[in-house]
């Protein structure tokens, strides 16, 4: 045999431009593009609740001269919050860092991946809390025929109506708050419905490029955005066989994926925002 081989010559080492990672981009958290986050000096407080029916209402009366106009004014009342810590950290050793080959850039990797555990936590919390039924205004649930009462027929079923009932939707939110709804979160699915639906298709079918996009979607929806939840999250346990643990995980949405937010203004938060929320299961 021939010396020396290739085995001798050449001595296997990671590539220093090329890897493989499966980083979820910050864009797709969607928790404080829904809510504003609201900065606060003290870890717990209170906050002013404004009376709803108060700014709905008029006392105003005919004057005659040289007489008093009407006294008005409001109820206010008062909350508290208490802003909870959380953290993570990842250690990296001196000697593991001084050892470590250039390939590796240890503080950077580790920032990013502890940015991504924040932001995933930020989300699983925010989607337990609010993208469900039970804390809002309204709740709908779609169903594939016949609906009554609350519910709707599915958004995957040709026969349904989504540009009616958003129009429904939006009127009732505006009978309630004062407010136009102006932000429309979506789950995977959903979006996918809405997408490929017939009605929606034929509204479009004379524009310029003919292609469902979400910004028309939310013009047809007549709200300012759509938000779309794609944000997912892995199940198990950490291993540390890297393999075995990627073969054995299962991988999900982190927003239930066929449910639907109708939401109202974001904007900073300030007395008199309008606190009712549509939510509904949109799709089968």
């Amino acid at each position: 045999m021939p010396n020396p081989t290739q085995a001798d010559l050449h001595v296997n080492v990671p590539l220093t431009n090329v890897s493989v990672a499966y980083i979820q981009k910050a864009d797709a958290f969607i928790a404080t593009k829904v809510f504003p986050k609201v900065a606060v000096q003290k870890q717990s407080d209170l906050y002013w609740k404004y009376s709803k029916s108060d700014w709905r209402r008029t006392d105003v009366e005919r004057r005659a001269p040289a007489t008093e106009s009407p006294g008005v004014g409001w109820n206010v009342d008062t909350d508290s919050y208490f802003a909870h810590v959380y953290a993570v950290h990842k250690d990296i050793d001196d000697q593991v860092r001084a050892n470590a080959d250039s390939t590796f850039k240890l503080d950077s990797e580790a920032t990013q991946f502890i940015t991504n555990q924040l932001l995933l936590k930020r989300d699983i919390d925010w989607t337990a809390r609010y993208f469900k039924t039970g804390v809002w205004g309204t709740d709908m649930t779609g169903v594939a025929s016949a609906p009554t009462g609350s519910q709707f027929v599915q958004w995957n079923n040709a026969s349904s109506d989504p540009i009616k009932l958003f129009a429904d939707l939006q009127t009732a939110f505006i009978q309630q708050t004062g407010f136009k709804a102006n932000t429309l979160v979506l789950g995977a699915h959903v979006i996918n419905a809405l997408k490929n639906h017939p009605a929606i298709i034929d509204r479009i079918k004379y524009t310029q490029r003919g292609i469902v996009t979400e910004d028309l979607i939310a013009t047809l929806l007549d709200v300012e955005r759509v938000l779309v939840s794609y944000a997912t999250r892995a199940s198990g346990p950490q291993v540390p066989d890297a393999k075995a643990q990627d073969a054995a995980a299962s991988y999900g949405f982190i927003a239930d994926s066929k449910s639907a937010l109708l939401s109202p203004p974001r904007a900073t938060p300030s007395p008199g925002t309008a606190t009712s929320v549509a939510t509904a299961r949109a799709c089968g």
